[in-house]
């Protein structure tokens, strides 16, 4: 019995000697760190491992591949990640979901010195905003980004394929692509879930709507900027879902 105590009360100094490996392991959960070995394109690299990450909250132009041409600036967004990140070790920082179906993990990516690299292929204008629920952490942040490098056009917001748009521009020839439109509310759904801009339909589907709480708080004639892939339906109705509270921006009532 006394050789049993004498063996838990080791036990406990050892471990109130050692603040620091407690440190560890509690940090264990929320980051962590890697080397970054390649780098596929502008949002996802491969570590030393053999884990592909992707950069949470943001995508950038695609590059070439197979036989699909590649968007303007996606082979500019790949060198800038690999200048920034390639060979060197990096903390990813977690969200809510830590891997999307791809099997790739998510991640917020932070340089030695502070640097926040998916804030900063934004603010270059090298990406835009993209986010999924549940993974909101530092929307806010990337969404003023995002905005200050599109009101400055840089980058991507300077070419026709990423520019802004206006919902009366919208039409089938943009089916697939992800953009950016801004336009008058020309009409609400009965339940606000929905609503219109011209012939553009914008709507937060059923599984997203827990994200927004309540339906926003829209206007007839208001002017909004939303974020999402234009769909094709029914032939010819144009068609665009939104995924988070941030892809939708008033900006006027």
């Amino acid at each position: 019995m006394l050789m049993l105590r004498r063996l838990i009360l080791l036990l406990l100094l050892t471990l109130l000697l050692q603040p620091s490996i407690a440190g560890t392991f509690s940090q264990i959960g929320t980051s962590r760190w890697v080397t970054v070995a390649y780098v596929y394109d502008g949002d996802t690299f491969r570590t030393g491992h053999g884990e592909r990450v992707r950069l949470l909250g943001i995508n950038t132009p695609e590059i070439a591949h197979n036989d699909s041409p590649g968007e303007p600036l996606g082979e500019s967004a790949r060198r800038r990640l690999s200048s920034l990140l390639l060979n060197h070790s990096v903390k990813l920082s977690f969200d809510n979901d830590r891997k999307d179906r791809y099997g790739r993990t998510l991640a917020h990516v932070y340089l030695r010195d502070g640097s926040w690299i998916n804030a900063e292929m934004i603010r270059e204008g090298l990406a835009h905003l993209y986010l999924f629920a549940p993974n909101y952490r530092h929307a806010e942040e990337l969404l003023a980004l995002e905005q200050t490098a599109r009101s400055k056009r840089i980058g991507i917001w300077k070419t026709d394929r990423f520019a802004p748009i206006d919902s009366g521009e919208c039409d089938s020839s943009l089916a697939g692509q992800f953009r950016v439109v801004s336009g008058h509310i020309t009409s609400i759904s009965r339940n606000g879930w929905g609503f219109s801009l011209g012939k553009l339909n914008v709507s937060i589907p059923r599984r997203y709507r827990a994200f927004f709480k309540s339906p926003p708080k829209l206007k007839m004639s208001g002017n909004v900027t939303v974020h999402g892939t234009i769909r094709v339906y029914s032939g010819k109705r144009l068609y665009l879902a939104l995924h988070s509270p941030f892809d939708l921006e008033i900006i006027t009532q």
